[in-house]
C-alpha cells in the first residue's frame, strides 16, 4: 500500500535531525521553509540557514533526505529537491593596513654592497629633519644592519598597550626616526639560519604588530635582489612607490635592471619613484673639489635616462659616510657637512616624485596570492 503524504509527515521526520550549531532540531530551529510541495512521491521544500558560507550546509541537507526516506519511506523522491536558503556574502571593504601611514615606500638594490642601508638611514633621516614624521623598517632579514648605523644595537623594543586595545611592539626612536629591525630579536654575534617562511613570517609581524603611528612616510629598506621578502612584502602592503640604489659599475647596473623588472611586473606593478646613484664618485677629504669615477661614470644616470626614470640624485663616495655610520650617527645628521646637503637634496626630490605620484595615480593595491 502506497504511503500517503502530507506536510505534518515531512515535518515529524525532519523534527529527527537536528542541527550542529545549536542541537536542536530542524523543525525547532525554524530552518524549515513554510514551503513544502508534495507531488504525489515527489517532495520539495527549503531549508533556511541563517549565515552565508555555513559549513554545515551539506551535511545538513543529507540529513535530511535520509531522515524522510528512512522515517517515510525508500520510495519518497526527496534526493535533489531540497533547497538552501542563505543570505547573500556582503563583501567587506578592506580597511588600511597601516591607516596612519601617508606613504610606504620601499628601498631596493639589485645587489649588495651598492650602499642602500646607507642611503635609506641618511634618507630617513634627512626627511625627519625636513619635518615630516618618518618611520623605518630594516626588512633585511639575513643582515640587518640599521640599529649599528643608529647607534642601537643594545636597544630591546617593548609591547605597549594601543587605544584599541591591542599590544604593539614599540618601535625604537633615533633622529627623529622610528625604528624597527629583526636585529633588535636576534643575537648579533650569530646569522640568522631561517628558511623562507621563517623570514617572511618575521617580516610580516614588524610590519604589522608595530605601533608607527601617525607617519608621513614610513621607508621599507629591503634585502639586496629579489626573493620571498620582497614577495612577501607586496603582498602585504600596498606600496606607494619604491626607490632603487646602484652604483655606477656595470655589474650593478644589470642588477638593478633585474630588481626594477620585479617591482614593474604587472602582477606587481609598484610604481619606481626613481633611482639614486650611490659612490658616483670618489671625493678625498683633503681635496674635496676632486672627483675620481673608480666605479664608472654616470652608469647610474644613463640607465635612469635609458629607463624614463628620474634621477633622484647621484652620491659620492667620501670617508666620513663610513666612519658616520659605524659611530652610529648617520651623516645627515650633520646639516653643515657636503653629505648632509646632498642628502636633503635627495629627501626634497623623493618628496616631490611621491606628491606627484599621489596626484597622478590611484593607491598601489596588494598583490594576490597566486595559487
Amino acid at each position: 500500500m502506497a504511503t500517503t503524504l502530507y506536510p505534518n509527515l515531512i515535518l515529524e521526520a525532519l523534527a529527527k535531525v537536528r542541527y550542529p550549531g545549536t542541537g536542536k532540531n530542524l523543525v525547532e530551529s525554524g530552518m524549515v521553509e513554510d514551503d513544502i510541495r508534495i507531488e504525489g512521491m515527489k517532495v520539495s521544500f527549503s531549508l533556511i540557514f541563517d549565515k552565508p558560507n555555513n559549513p554545515f550546509v551539506k551535511s545538513v541537507v543529507r540529513a535530511a533526505e535520509t531522515a524522510i526516506l528512512t522515517h517515510i519511506g525508500p520510495e519518497v523522491e526527496i534526493v535533489g529537491n531540497i533547497s538552501v536558503k542563505q543570505p547573500e556574502l556582503v563583501p567587506q571593504e578592506e580597511l588600511p593596513l597601516l591607516p596612519e601611514v601617508r606613504n610606504t615606500l620601499a628601498i631596493f638594490s639589485g645587489k649588495g654592497g651598492v650602499g642602500k642601508s646607507t642611503v635609506s638611514a641618511n634618507l630617513a633621516v634627512a626627511l625627519a629633519q625636513a619635518g615630516y614624521k618618518v618611520g623605518l623598517l630594516d626588512a633585511d632579514i639575513f643582515g640587518p644592519s640599521q640599529p649599528k648605523m643608529f647607534g642601537c644595537e643594545d636597544a630591546r623594543p617593548v609591547l605597549e598597550a594601543t587605544s584599541s586595545g591591542r599590544e604593539l611592539i614599540a618601535p625604537v626612536e633615533r633622529y627623529g626616526v622610528k625604528l624597527l629591525s629583526i636585529g633588535f630579536f636576534v643575537n648579533q654575534e650569530s646569522p640568522v639560519l631561517w628558511r623562507g617562511s621563517m623570514a617572511s613570517n618575521a617580516l610580516k609581524q614588524l610590519l604589522t604588530e608595530t605601533n608607527w603611528g601617525e607617519l608621513d612616510y614610513l621607508l621599507i629598506d629591503l634585502p639586496p635582489g629579489t626573493s620571498d621578502i620582497h614577495l612577501t612584502l607586496v603582498q602585504t602592503l600596498g606600496l606607494t612607490g619604491s626607490i632603487i640604489v646602484t652604483t655606477p659599475q656595470q655589474v650593478a647596473l644589470a642588477d638593478a635592471i633585474k630588481g626594477i623588472g620585479m617591482f614593474t611586473d604587472e602582477h606587481v606593478q609598484v610604481p619606481i619613484l626613481g633611482l639614486v646613484e650611490n659612490m658616483a664618485w670618489f671625493t678625498p677629504a683633503e681635496l674635496p673639489e676632486n672627483r675620481y669615477y673608480i666605479f664608472g661614470r654616470e652608469g647610474g644616470k644613463e640607465l635612469a635616462e635609458e629607463l624614463g626614470l628620474p634621477l633622484l640624485g647621484q652620491l659620492p663616495l667620501i670617508q666620513s659616510v663610513c666612519s658616520s655610520g659605524d659611530e652610529g650617527r648617520p651623516i645627515a645628521t650633520d646639516e653643515t657637512s657636503l653629505m648632509g646637503i646632498y642628502f636633503r637634496t635627495l629627501a626634497r626630490n623623493v618628496v616631490e616624485q611621491m606628491e606627484a605620484r599621489n596626484a597622478s595615480a590611484a593607491p598601489t593595491q596588494r598583490v594576490e596570492v597566486q595559487r
